[in-house]
C-alpha cells in the first residue's frame, strides 16, 4: 500500500465512522477490533491487515472494495488495469485488485492472488449482507466455509452459503489466483 493510499484510508475510516455518528468505542464494540488499533488505523500509525479492514468495513456498512475506492477518491464507467486500485495485505502478502469500476453498481469484481503458503481468515460478519462467489483462474485454492472444506482448481466457481467464519488457504508452492463476485443487493435464496 503507497503512503498516499495508507493516509487516505485512515481518514476513510474515520470519516466512514464519523458520517455513521459512531465513537471509536462504538465502532470497537461493533467491529471486534480494538478502541486503540482503530485509533492507530485512523491515524495512520498501523497498516492494518486485510482481516481487519474487512472488521472494519463491515462494522461501517461498506465492502473492503467499497471502502478502499472511497479512499482512492475514483469513479467512472471504465476501470482501466493500470488505474485499478491494488492493495496488498502486510501480514500475508496477498494482494487484492478492485477490478470493477469504483461505486458503479452492485455488483463487485475483485482479483486476488493468494500466496504460496498464505492463509486469510474473514468472521461470518464480512458476508452478512452480500451474496459471495469464487472462480478460482490459477493454482489452487482451498476455501473452508465453516465447518466445510472445499478443494477448488482452475476453472471451478463455488457459491458461499449462509455466513460463516471463512478462510482462503493456499497450501500449495504456485500463487493462486481466483476472482471474487460479490452482489451487494443481498444474500441468495
Amino acid at each position: 500500500m503507497t503512503d498516499d493510499l495508507g493516509k487516505a484510508l485512515a481518514s476513510t475510516v474515520r470519516a466512514a465512522r464519523e458520517v455513521r455518528g459512531l465513537t471509536v468505542a462504538a465502532l470497537a464494540d461493533v467491529s471486534g477490533v480494538s478502541r486503540a488499533m482503530i485509533s492507530k488505523v485512523e491515524h495512520g500509525e498501523a497498516q492494518p491487515t486485510a482481516a481487519l479492514l474487512a472488521k472494519l468495513s463491515v462494522a461501517l456498512g461498506l465492502t473492503l472494495s467499497e471502502l478502499i475506492a472511497r479512499a482512492e477518491g475514483t469513479a467512472g464507467q471504465v476501470a482501466r488495469r493500470d488505474e485499478q486500485q491494488v492493495w496488498t495485505d502486510p501480514e500475508t502478502g496477498y494482494t487484492r485488485r478492485a477490478v470493477s469500476p469504483p461505486g458503479s453498481t452492485a455488483l463487485e469484481l475483485v482479483e486476488v492472488e493468494l500466496p504460496p503458503g498464505a492463509e486469510v481468515a474473514y468472521p461470518a460478519q464480512a458476508y452478512r449482507f452480500i451474496s459471495h462467489q469464487i472462480w478460482v483462474l490459477s493454482g489452487h485454492l482451498r476455501f473452508v466455509e465453516g465447518e466445510q472444506v472445499h478443494e477448488l482448481d482452475v476453472g471451478d466457481c463455488l457459491q458461499l452459503g449462509p455466513p460463516a467464519d471463512c478462510v482462503y488457504v493456499n497450501a500449495t508452492a504456485a500463487p493462486c489466483r481466483y476472482l471474487v463476485v460479490l452482489d451487494k443487493h443481498g444474500r441468495p435464496r
